[in-house]
């Protein structure tokens, strides 16, 4: 592993968690981008009672950025680590994008719109080139059927 491959690879971790940065909270009221500290403080300003219970107190704006900031930051960990996995995995036995990703549909338990559910990365066997890699791969993997009892189609 080179040294820019070492910064690719940090780069898409760091990538991900990146993007929490600009976090707002929303405060109930589902606004895709969030309040400011200034809007919200205008908001509950305006509000005898939230004003009342110190709910326009920058502290409470920071614990709430710091609370669901955490929240984003732990999804983009795993997120980042699935594309570094992902690209780990292509890097290590040369397989394309399009050959290392798999994902399909599935109906969201509301109805109507459909989820996507993705592998963090797989190894298609007809993708993997001959040689020391390749084989280490096909062996793993009949050793890991081997122990599990499984029975390989060919």
């Amino acid at each position: 592993m080179t040294k820019a491959t070492d910064a690719e690879y940090l780069e898409i971790i760091t990538g991900a968690i990146r993007v929490c940065a600009p976090y707002r909270p929303r405060f109930g009221h589902g606004r895709q981008a969030g309040f400011t500290l200034a809007e919200l403080q205008r908001l509950y300003q305006a509000d005898p009672f939230y004003c009342w219970f110190g709910l326009d107190n920058a502290l409470l704006y920071a614990a709430h950025r710091a609370a669901g900031g955490m929240t984003s930051v732990y999804r983009q960990i795993g997120i980042g680590c699935q594309s570094l996995l992902n690209r780990i995995l292509r890097d290590s036995l040369n397989l394309d994008e399009e050959a290392a990703t798999w994902s399909y549909k599935v109906p969201s338990s509301g109805g109507g719109r459909q989820h996507t559910l993705s592998l963090d990365a797989r190894i298609p066997l007809a993708k993997l080139s001959a040689g020391a890699r390749g084989d280490a791969v096909r062996s793993w993997l009949a050793e890991s059927a081997k122990r599990l009892e499984l029975i390989l189609q060919r």
